[in-house]
């Protein structure tokens, strides 16, 4: 299963946002979708020996060895195995090709500023880095994640490195 992401048309209401909504256990969780390049469903991935925990490994997509990072393990949620709804979400972030595994995709949601709430000052298992605030929309909240700030510049240079390192 893939899916090509449309962007937005340059005459789209500047107030509003539009985020790609996926599913990480009992929660969404929401990411810009001009950052998404396609959905994918789990192929086949190669395992790296000694990776961190949270890249389980890479694929090959149309000749760009892509590194895929399990946002279970990441966001330190409880890991269950893959199924149907399983998918890898392609990400282009400055430049980097990167797949990030979640429980399904939900919905592409506009939401406008208004209805963009700021995170509450509690501790959280999600650092407040990776966070842009929360989407209310009726009786739904999504999580809205910064995605680019889920993985640290050496993290970002690792990943860099495993892409190298398999495509020759």
């Amino acid at each position: 299963m893939t899916l090509a992401m449309g962007s937005k048309s340059a005459s789209a209401d500047a107030t509003a946002q539009e985020y790609l909504v996926f599913r990480l256990g009992q929660e969404e969780y929401g990411i810009e979708i001009l950052k998404v390049q396609e959905i994918r469903g789990c192929d086949r991935l190669t395992r790296i020996p000694n990776a961190p925990d949270f890249i389980t490994g890479v694929t090959n997509l149309r000749g760009v060895i892509v590194p895929i990072v399990d946002l279970r393990v990441r966001f330190q949620l409880p890991v269950c195995d893959d199924n149907e709804n399983t998918v890898v979400i392609v990400l282009n972030l400055n430049d980097r090709v990167v797949g990030i595994v979640v429980d399904g995709v939900v919905d592409v949601l506009s939401m406008d500023v208004e209805q963009i709430k700021s995170t509450p000052e509690v501790a959280s298992v999600l650092s407040s880095r990776y966070l842009l605030g929360l989407g209310v929309l009726d009786s739904r909240m999504i999580i809205l994640v910064n995605i680019e700030k889920l993985l640290s510049r050496e993290e970002m240079a690792l990943m860099d490195k495993v892409a190298e390192a398999f495509a020759g």
